[in-house]
C-alpha cells in the first residue's frame, strides 16, 4: 500500500487561514500574562494628546507607531488580496508588515500574497523562512528571496513543537544557531529570530545575541496556539500528540520578561489584540508590538476598510496608555514603574533592568 500524499503547501496555508480567521486554536488554559501588567496611572500626565511621540525603529527602519502586522499568511490565492490589504494600511499609517512563511515561494515558486511592495513602497516590510528550510538554503538562494520580494528583513522562524504536530512536519531541528549565525554574517538584511506561538526564553535570547543577532520576534503562548492550528490539521496519534502540547509553550509577556537586559530589539507578538496590549508589552521592553490575528478577523469582516479601522484604534488606545502612564515617548515608558502580577513576576530576571523598575 502506498504511502498517502501530503497535503500541497497551499492547500496547507488555506487551512491555516481558515482556522486563525474562524477556528477554535486558542490556547485552552494558558494566557499571554499581559493582564498581569498594570501601568501605574497619572493623574498629573503635563501632556497633550497631542504631545505623544509614538515614533519607533524596528529591524533599522523607522515607524510613525510601534505596530506591526504580524506573520499571517502567503502562498495561497487569498493570501493575495489579504497581504495586499495589510501592507498597504501599514503604509499608509506607518506601520511594520511581516509575511507569513515564504518557504511557497523559496521552494515551489508559488507568489501569491509575497509581493506588496507597489503597495507599501517605503513600509517597513519583512520576510519569513523557516530555520529549516534555511538550513537546507544557500546565503545566496535567501539573498535572492530578499531581493526579489523587496524585504528590508528576514525572519527565521523557530517552530518545533508546531512542526512536530504537522502532518507534513520536519523533526530535525539541529544547526539552528548556526544557520542563524551565517545569516546574520553574511546576508545583506537583518535578521530577526521569531518563535511561532511557543515563546522565546532567557537561553535562547542569550544565544541568539552571541551569534549577532539584534531584533527578535517572541511569538509567545496565548493567542493562536499554532500547535493547535496542525492538530486541527492532523488524525490519528498525531492528533493524539498534538492534544497533549496544545498549550505548550512561554507566555508572551513572560517572554519580553525573560529577553530584559540582553541588547535585542524585541517585538512583542502572541495573542495581541489591542492598543492597550501593545502598551503593555512596550512597559515590559518592547520596541514594537504585533496583531495578528485580530487583524485577520477584521479584514474577514470588512475587508481593507475594516482593517484600517482596527489599526489606527489600535494607535488611539496606544496614545492613551503613553498619556495616562505620563510617558511621552516609548523610551519614557520604558523607565516607568510597573506592577506585575504574581504570575508573571517568576519570568522577570533577577538584576535585570525590568527588575528594577518593578514596584514590590
Amino acid at each position: 500500500m502506498s504511502a498517502p500524499v501530503p497535503p500541497s503547501i497551499s492547500s496547507r496555508k488555506a487551512d491555516h487561514i481558515a482556522l486563525c480567521t474562524t477556528g477554535e486554536v486558542g490556547f485552552r488554559g494558558k494566557g499571554t500574562l499581559l493582564d498581569e501588567v498594570e501601568l501605574l496611572h497619572d493623574a498629573l500626565p503635563e501632556l497633550r494628546t497631542a504631545d505623544v511621540e509614538l515614533g519607533a525603529h524596528f529591524a533599522g527602519k523607522a515607524l510613525r507607531a510601534p505596530v506591526l502586522f504580524a506573520a499571517m499568511t502567503g502562498g495561497v490565492d487569498q493570501a493575495e488580496r489579504i497581504n495586499k490589504d495589510l501592507a498597504s494600511v501599514a503604509e499608509e499609517l506607518g506601520l511594520g508588515f511581516a509575511f507569513g512563511s515564504q518557504r511557497p515561494l523559496l521552494t515551489k515558486g508559488i507568489r501569491d500574497g509575497f509581493f506588496v511592495r507597489d503597495v507599501a513602497p517605503t513600509a517597513l516590510l519583512i520576510g519569513n523562512i523557516g530555520m529549516v528550510q534555511a538550513r537546507a538554503s544557500s546565503t545566496q538562494q535567501l539573498a535572492d528571496l530578499v531581493g526579489e520580494t523587496g524585504v528590508d528583513a528576514l525572519v527565521v522562524h523557530l517552530n518545533p513543537a508546531m512542526e512536530v504536530v504537522q502532518p507534513e512536519g520536519d523533526d530535525d531541528f539541529t544547526g539552528g544557531i548556526d544557520t542563524i549565525a551565517r545569516l546574520v554574517a553574511e546576508l545583506p538584511v537583518p535578521i530577526v529570530a521569531k518563535e511561532t506561538g511557543c515563546g522565546l526564553s532567557r537561553s535562547v535570547g542569550q544565544r541568539l545575541a552571541a551569534v549577532g543577532v539584534r531584533w527578535v520576534d517572541t511569538s509567545g503562548a496565548g493567542g493562536t496556539s499554532w500547535v493547535a492550528v496542525e492538530t486541527l490539521r492532523a488524525a490519528g496519534d498525531q492528533r493524539a500528540l498534538g492534544e497533549a502540547f496544545w498549550d505548550w509553550g512561554i507566555p508572551t509577556a513572560g517572554s519580553v520578561a525573560q529577553l530584559s537586559g540582553l541588547g535585542l530589539g524585541v517585538c512583542a507578538t502572541g495573542g495581541l489584540r489591542s492598543g492597550l496590549d501593545v502598551a503593555r508589552a512596550l512597559a515590559l521592553g518592547a520596541q514594537v508590538g504585533g496583531i495578528a490575528r485580530a487583524f485577520l478577523q477584521a479584514h474577514a469582516a470588512g475587508g481593507r476598510a475594516g482593517v484600517l479601522v482596527a489599526a489606527q484604534r489600535a494607535i488611539a488606545e496606544l496614545r492613551v496608555a503613553h498619556l495616562l502612564a505620563g510617558a511621552r515617548t516609548t523610551a519614557d515608558l520604558h523607565q516607568k514603574p510597573l506592577i506585575v502580577g504574581p504570575r508573571l513576576r517568576p519570568y522577570v530576571p533577577a538584576g535585570s533592568p525590568l527588575a528594577a523598575r518593578l514596584l514590590s
